[in-house]
């Protein structure tokens, strides 16, 4: 079969089958989808056989690039060993030795937590969270604390209680009506400050918003769940320092558990492991997911401190048991990858290796900070976004259907990099392991894309 006839049954099996997340289906339709057949390094390739930068990592999952070669052979020497087996009455290996890992990373990192609960990916690891913070207090005996507290402009997945707590509209509006009542802080985006003041003259009002809510209702509210430092699907709304250690000293002062949601800030996206180590704060329950793999596999993990986990324990006919699961908990397969990921932390120095990367966008995003439709930029480690606005004096935003963040994508596609916008805001994720010169190479395309584009 010829090239041409092999990408044209692909593309008709693609639009005839396929669902694509987050896409409008009718415009897919309409379009000439690029369809990856391989990647290596932080590059992927299609089927007509263009390469692109991988600047989102593919959509914030790889630390490492593809194909790494410790990973790629941790799993096919699990593979020969057992591809799956349940943790449902059973353990097996390698999860057992990525618990201990895990436990000693948030010792190293400071944290007073060590005990991990598997599960699939970031939506997940939320949903467990939030189980395990509402049933932990049952098992104290305190009632009522059937809610939490969140964020606007929050993300925390796709699962219905992980959407309770989410707060961006466009995603979670329409299912309103299926979702259980949280409060709502205000998110901390400076830019765009829903208080209509200015950092750091408002003292970080928007925390105070946040006690005022907790001096209320704490009585009811089992625990608070945050993106720390950086909203990343809000928008890449990075916090003002101090913020995080403030939410952390509000939680421990209205005796309510503090959820962190590391899933997107994890394994180094931020410049340290976690971004809570940034402010030295220590989380009861932190969710992590995507990168722990390396983008190779799903698996996410909860992991929270001995105060909640003995709060489970009880004899049988207490029914005391954390009553959740996964029918792939703990996968061998995706356990071994995520064992071979944190030893190339170690292996190759990775975030010692990434502090002149970051050093050098920040200080492009200095410069293209004036450019005409640039209205804000923002970065905490490798994580930034680029606010494109209409107007820069009045910060008036781009109307949705304008699509300016897809135009800039688009035009940074045909010269050779991947990205994958979040509305008005070019998301700059690529993978850790990313050279200077590649990175260099990225950030020349996506000013040429704006300039282009504006």
């Amino acid at each position: 079969m010829s090239d041409i006839n092999n990408r044209k049954k692909l593309l008709e099996a693609d639009r005839k089958f396929i669902w694509h997340p987050f896409t409008q289906m009718k415009e897919w339709a309409e379009t000439e989808p690029v369809i990856i057949s391989e990647a290596r390094d932080c590059f992927i390739k299609d089927i007509d056989g263009r390469w692109y930068l991988d600047g989102v990592s593919s959509i914030w999952v790889n630390i490492h690039g593809h194909r790494k070669k410790e990973i790629d052979e941790a799993i096919k020497e699990q593979v020969d060993k057992v591809s799956h087996s349940t943790l449902l009455g059973l353990s097996n290996v390698p999860a057992i030795k990525l618990a201990e890992r895990l436990a000693k990373l948030m010792h190293d990192s400071g944290f007073n937590i060590s005990k991990t609960f598997y599960s699939d990916n970031g939506s997940t690891s939320v949903e467990v969270a939030l189980k395990m913070a509402f049933q932990y207090w049952i098992h104290k005996g305190v009632k009522g604390r059937n809610t939490f507290l969140s964020l606007n402009n929050a993300y925390h997945g796709d699962t219905l209680g992980a959407v309770s707590v989410g707060g961006i509209d466009i995603f979670h509006k329409t299912f309103k009506p299926l979702l259980f009542k949280t409060y709502k802080a205000p998110s901390p985006y400076c830019y765009r400050c829903e208080l209509k003041l200015s950092y750091p003259s408002c003292k970080m009002a928007c925390l105070k918003k946040m006690e005022d809510i907790l001096k209320k209702y704490s009585s009811s509210i089992a625990a608070v769940i945050i993106e720390p430092l950086v909203q990343a699907a809000g928008g890449m709304i990075v916090s003002p320092e101090g913020y995080l250690k403030g939410v952390r000293d509000l939680c421990t002062k209205y005796n309510v558990l503090m959820i962190a949601d590391e899933v997107a800030t994890g394994f180094g996206r931020t410049g340290k492991m976690f971004a809570c180590e940034h402010e030295k704060v220590t989380p009861d329950i932190i969710c992590l997911s995507k990168g722990i793999t390396g983008g190779y596999l799903p698996l996410s993990v909860t992991v929270t401190n001995n105060e909640i986990y003995n709060a489970f324990l009880g004899e049988f006919k207490d029914l005391k048991t954390f009553f959740h699961g996964h029918s792939y908990t703990g996968n061998p397969i995706a356990c071994a990858a995520a064992l071979a990921c944190l030893e190339i932390f170690e292996k190759e120095e990775t975030l010692k290796k990434l502090q002149p990367k970051i050093q050098m966008l920040k200080e492009w995003l200095k410069e293209i900070l004036s450019m005409p439709s640039v209205g804000d930029v923002r970065n905490k480690g490798l994580m930034a976004g680029v606010e494109l606005v209409e107007n820069k004096k009045t910060k008036k935003p781009y109307q949705w259907e304008d699509k300016i963040g897809w135009k800039i994508a688009n035009y940074a596609r045909e010269n050779g990099v991947f990205l994958r916008p979040l509305g008005n805001v070019i998301v700059i994720m690529p993978p850790l392991s990313i050279s200077e010169v590649n990175l260099e190479q990225m950030l020349v395309v996506v000013k040429n894309a704006i300039s282009g584009v504006q």
